[in-house]
């Protein structure tokens, strides 16, 4: 195959390179597109107006900003998941985050954060195996038997929850969390841009399934 590259004349070289960045930014686009799309009436950003859930699931963020600084994604979806408790419209929330090395734990630090601002210990499960967005749906549904759910994160991460939750048949709504000032989230709305295309891809094409799945978990409401 490499040989075959090499004897082509640079201008098909560049034409086909062109078709290829062509046809991926395309996808990209339409990826982006559909999910924002498709999953518009599912969003929310008043308590007042969204549907009540016993269930919510909060997906995961660092504490920290590799700095060492307050990461203000994780802040505001603490702060939007209280809110949403506070107010009636949820009576549990499962944390589910990356817990894939001994000194990061995502899932503890939301169960603490969420404790010290007044949501009581028993109303909280951990799921520790969220290492992305895609395993932490499938995981609700399928450990812990959750098909009625709340998806409390920003907005461009509930939309790409949301389609995930949709694929599998799940009802799904979700809560939007207070948005980060675009000088601290560039990079992360820049990602996500991949990550719906990827979420179409996983879902569609690679049949991707959780890292890990296990035991079922009953939730006691």
């Amino acid at each position: 195959m490499l040989k075959k590259l090499k004897s082509l004349p640079y201008k098909k070289l560049f034409k086909w390179s062109f078709v290829l960045l062509t046809i991926l930014v395309l996808s990209i686009v339409i990826s982006n597109y559909w999910i924002i799309k498709s999953t518009k009436a599912q969003i929310y950003s008043e308590t007042s107006s969204i549907p009540q859930n016993d269930v919510a699931i909060l997906l995961g963020a660092s504490k920290k900003l590799r700095n060492g600084s307050e990461n203000l994604f994780f802040k505001y979806r603490i702060e939007a998941a209280t809110q949403l408790y506070k107010s009636g419209k949820i009576k549990h929330i499962i944390v589910s985050g990356d817990n894939s090395k001994k000194e990061y734990d995502e899932a503890t630090d939301m169960r603490e954060a969420l404790v010290a601002q007044g949501v009581p210990d028993s109303c909280i499960t951990q799921d520790y195996a969220g290492f992305r967005t895609l395993d932490s749906m499938v995981r609700c549904l399928k450990v812990f038997g959750q098909n009625k759910i709340t998806v409390i994160s920003q907005r461009f991460h509930n939309e790409r929850a949301i389609f995930i939750g949709n694929f599998y048949d799940m009802e799904v709504v979700a809560f939007n969390a207070k948005d980060v000032p675009d000088a601290f989230s560039l990079k992360v709305r820049v990602r996500e841009h991949f990550g719906k295309f990827k979420a179409v891809l996983d879902l569609y094409l690679l049949h991707k399934q959780p890292k890990f799945l296990g035991e079922k978990v009953a939730i006691k409401l």
